[in-house]
């Protein structure tokens, strides 16, 4: 009987800890003011025969104002291998720009956003264009300072100031990221 109350109180303790751990990174996950942030991310894609495809990397380097608003750099890489009946090519293009994120906290570790970001695309077979874009997405932690990150952001080119106007009302694209962060 010693030995089965001995191991009934060793599996409680082996269950408890964990949990007991589990409750300590819940009230701490997420950034506080003046924390920096560091994410990289990626995109890809291909046909069905794998003959054309594209893959894309992004790092994000940002600052915390407060514990729910960050400010940053953002600069993506991309390459993408294009494949037609008379064409064939492989081009490289990148984009630098700034964001900034206001945070909610519906839950101890999922963050949803929203942002905007102001930039530049450069590269081959892009226009080189400056653009500004809107962002939505989440974080969500799974330690207290390390999270998986998804957004989807929307982008207007312009080439000057007389092009907002119309960037707006006629061009535009998306760009989808998946990755992972670090706040420090």
């Amino acid at each position: 009987m010693k030995k089965l109350n001995s191991i009934v109180i060793l599996a409680a303790l082996i269950v408890a800890v964990p949990l007991t751990a589990s409750a300590q990174v819940r009230g701490n996950a997420g950034p506080a003011e003046g924390d920096r942030e560091f994410s990289i991310s990626g995109t890809g894609s291909s046909d069905q025969s794998f003959d054309s495809g594209s893959f894309g990397v992004t790092g994000d380097l940002g600052w915390y104002l407060r514990d729910n608003t960050v400010l940053g750099i953002r600069q993506s890489a991309n390459y993408a291998s294009i494949e037609g009946e008379n064409f064939k090519n492989d081009f490289w293009n990148g984009a630098t720009r700034g964001y900034g994120n206001f945070q909610f906290a519906p839950t101890d570790r999922m963050r949803p956003f929203l942002g905007a970001s102001l930039g530049m695309i450069y590269g081959d077979g892009v226009k080189d264009d400056g653009f500004a874009g809107l962002e939505v997405g989440g974080k969500y932690y799974v330690r207290s300072k390390t999270y998986l990150l998804g957004r989807v952001e929307y982008q207007w080119f312009f080439s000057g100031s007389d092009d907002v106007d119309d960037a707006f009302k006629d061009d535009g694209s998306f760009a989808y990221t998946l990755g992972m962060g670090y706040n420090f």
